[in-house]
């Protein structure tokens, strides 16, 4: 995964024209990038902005059927996710864990409703299950979710499901792209789509936002797997499309672990506005989330609302004994989903399908958009098989069902916070023995050390000081002032490592205190 070398390899390949070239490097372009180079196509994926930067690192952390999609009757789409978790925590044990949730009950009624609801979850996932659901006395809840507000309580009910971290994981995605002959580049943004005499789209041009360069590069297939920014490539094909895609913001909130000291979750299956709330320990902190809010615009660092950072204190406050207010939130992320527009216009944003959309326009642009990080596999696999029936490619089977992700092992120390990294964590050890400085932490209240910097810039294709703190090592989704503590230097430790100017590092760190306030809740 260097930069470098995929920019010196389009040069000195002027006149390649690549099988597939995908545009959008989130979980679904990542995906569709490891499964068309694992048939052994020539595969070029090309990103805006950072790997995952949008929607696919700012999700709820969570690999699942979706037990609210149970309930809105969507069995086959949740049959689809529990087969495809179960696959996720097989190939990216390192990434992927299972994640207990325990759900209060504070009515009979209410609790069978639960249990049998699960019970059905469990039933689906058939050999891949992750364990069984079953009812916990009320002193059971309380012991297993110390710091929850037991009033009323009458039981709970216990289910699995799956825990990750997204941005990791669309790292190691990458990783087993390129190391299986893919060419993955990240701050290369398409400008336009080239089509022939005939109007069929041959090819784009895209520009190098590091040097302004620009490229042509042709292809036999182009895939629009951009999320909330499809519409914007389909506009670049037809000028009159009618958009696809409805936005919905999801916004989650970080806490001090000791607002429901546990490793369980909790989950919080009815709110006022109809969704499903949880908090779940993630780094030894307390994520909670998460909102749905139809907005109308598409950015790709979205802020979140004060009425969604009020209704998610609310709603927890609700549960848990020791209230939890402004100034002890950590840090504040948010994400837009691509939700697919239905034929028949649905009241909200959570009523609308999370299933996904796969077409190709008449000019030969597919376009693959909705959908969910658990099911993004099997997006892929339906996207590359699409893309043989146009004919310009030659037909070869799916491997990805059982192949094993960048990092994979089943050894797992979660006291290091380098098991994350998977078989590259002794790399990174060894790495940090190579120098003093390299085996420095980067801050006194966390564990990443200075090594993992080095590494995310010479392996992982971060450019950035946002690259390392935001997806690289987690901490600006952890805690935002702790991230800009770290921000001059890594700052420092990048521009080393790509020989920049004093004057790169101080534009850098002030660039990133200004995104960091963003994560802030004062």
């Amino acid at each position: 995964m260097n930069r470098i070398k995929s920019i010196e390899f389009l040069n000195m390949n002027n006149g390649i024209q690549w099988d597939v070239l995908i545009i959008g490097g989130g979980a679904t372009g990542l995906g569709i990038a490891l499964d068309s180079s694992l048939r052994g196509y020539k595969t070029l994926l090309l990103e805006q902005s950072d790997f995952t930067k949008g929607t696919s690192s700012r999700s709820t952390k969570l690999v699942h059927g979706g037990v609210r999609y149970l309930a809105q009757g969507d069995i086959s789409l949740v049959k689809e996710a529990l087969h495809e978790r179960g696959l996720l925590l097989k190939n990216a044990p390192h990434v992927c864990s299972n994640q207990s949730f325990i759900i209060p009950s504070f009515g009979f009624f209410e609790g069978l409703k639960y249990i049998i609801g699960l019970k059905l979850y469990d039933l689906m996932a058939g050999n891949l299950s992750l364990g069984k659901s079953e009812y916990i006395s009320s002193k059971q809840t309380i012991k297993a979710l110390p710091g929850l507000n037991n009033k009323n309580l009458k039981n709970g009910i216990l289910y699995n499901d799956g825990r990750f971290d997204d941005a990791r994981l669309g790292i190691n995605l990458a990783q087993s792209s390129v190391e299986n002959g893919a060419h993955l580049i990240n701050y290369m943004k398409v400008t336009r789509l080239a089509k022939n005499i005939n109007g069929e789209i041959t090819g784009i041009e895209a520009i190098d936002l590091e040097t302004n360069s620009t490229y042509n590069l042709d292809a036999k297939v182009i895939i629009n797997a951009t999320g909330v920014f499809v519409d914007t490539i389909l506009n670049m094909d037809q000028t009159d499309k009618e958009p696809i895609i409805s936005v919905s913001q999801g916004t989650h909130i970080v806490l001090d672990s000791h607002f429901l000291a546990s490793e369980n979750a909790l989950i919080i299956p009815k709110t006022k506005d109809g969704r499903v709330l949880f908090a779940i320990p993630w780094y030894g902190k307390l994520l909670v989330g998460t909102t749905e809010t139809p907005v109308n615009q598409e950015l790709l660092e979205p802020k979140a609302l004060p009425e969604e950072i009020d209704f998610i204190l609310s709603t927890l406050n609700k549960y848990i004994e020791k209230q939890a207010t402004k100034k002890d939130i950590l840090s504040i992320f948010s994400g837009l989903r691509p939700l697919v527009k239905p034929e028949k216009k649905k009241k909200n944003t959570k009523e609308i399908s999370r299933s996904h959309k796969l077409f190709m326009s008449k000019n030969g642009l597919i376009t693959i958009t909705g959908g969910k990080w658990t099911t993004y596999r099997k997006m892929a696999e339906e996207t590359i098989n699409l893309a043989i029936k146009t004919g310009k490619i030659p037909s070869k089977n799916c491997i990805t069902e059982n192949f094993k992700i960048h990092g994979h092992t089943t050894l797992k120390n979660d006291s290091d916070h380098l098991h994350i990294y998977g078989t590259d964590a002794e790399k990174i050890r060894t790495l940090a023995k190579s120098s003093p400085e390299l085996s420095e932490k980067l801050h006194p209240d966390y564990p990443y050390l200075k090594a993992e910097v080095i590494w995310a810039v010479r392996f992982e294709m971060a450019l950035k000081v946002e690259d390392v703190l935001a997806r690289r090592i987690r901490i600006l989704f952890l805690d935002a002032k702790a991230a800009i503590e770290m921000s001059g230097d890594v700052a420092q430790l990048i521009a080393k490592e790509l020989n920049k100017p004093q004057s790169w590092i101080e534009e850098q760190v002030q660039l990133f205190k200004e995104l960091a306030k963003g994560y802030l809740a004062n």
